[in-house]
C-alpha cells in the first residue's frame, strides 16, 4: 500500500467531506442525526472559517479525513486543538493512517503554540480507545459531556433576559 499524503481541505473538496461525515455516521449508527449539507458546510467551514478539515489520500484517492477547530483552557491560558471527528475508510484501516492524521494534527497544535489536543469517543467504540491510549492520549475520568441542543438550546436562548 502506498503512504499516506496529508493535506488541508480546499473549497473544492465540500462534497467529499459531506461524504466522510455520512459515512463516519452511518459508521457510529448515527446517520438519521446529519443534517450537514453542502451549503452549511461550505460557509462553515470556508467562508466562516469556524473549523479545518484534513484530508488523507492515498495515490490521490481520498481515504480519510478529519475534522477539527480551536477551543481554548482557561487552566493552561492557551487555545487548544478539538478533533470532532476522524474517519479512515474500513478498507485503509490497520495501514497506520489514523496515526498519521493524529500526528500530523498533533504537529499543528504544537506549531500553533497550543496547550491541548482533545477529543471524544464514543464509549463502545473500543478499537478506537485501544488505538488512541497506544498513540499516549488519556481518557478524562470524571468528566460528563453536557449538550443542549434543538428545541432545548432555543427554550434556553429564550430565557436570556439581558
Amino acid at each position: 500500500m502506498s503512504d499516506l499524503h496529508v493535506r488541508l481541505a480546499t473549497v473544492e473538496d465540500t462534497p467529499l467531506i459531506l461524504q466522510f461525515i455520512k459515512e463516519l455516521a452511518d459508521y457510529e449508527e448515527l446517520l438519521s442525526e446529519v443534517t450537514a449539507t453542502e451549503a452549511i458546510l461550505r460557509k462553515t467551514l470556508f467562508e466562516d472559517h469556524k473549523a479545518e478539515v484534513i484530508i488523507g489520500e492515498v495515490d490521490e484517492q481520498p481515504v480519510a479525513f478529519a475534522l477539527f477547530f480551536s477551543n481554548f483552557s482557561t487552566f493552561v491560558g492557551k487555545p487548544g486543538l478539538y478533533l470532532e471527528d476522524l474517519y479512515v475508510k474500513p478498507e485503509f484501516r490497520g495501514a497506520g493512517f489514523g496515526k498519521q492524521l493524529l500526528a500530523y494534527l498533533a504537529n499543528l497544535a504544537v506549531t500553533r503554540d497550543y496547550g491541548r489536543f482533545e477529543w471524544w469517543c464514543l464509549d463502545w467504540n473500543t478499537s478506537s480507545i485501544e488505538f488512541y491510549k497506544r498513540m499516549g492520549a488519556k481518557p478524562m475520568d470524571g468528566w460528563t459531556v453536557y449538550r443542549v441542543d434543538g428545541d432545548a438550546l432555543t427554550d434556553l436562548a429564550a430565557k436570556n433576559v439581558l
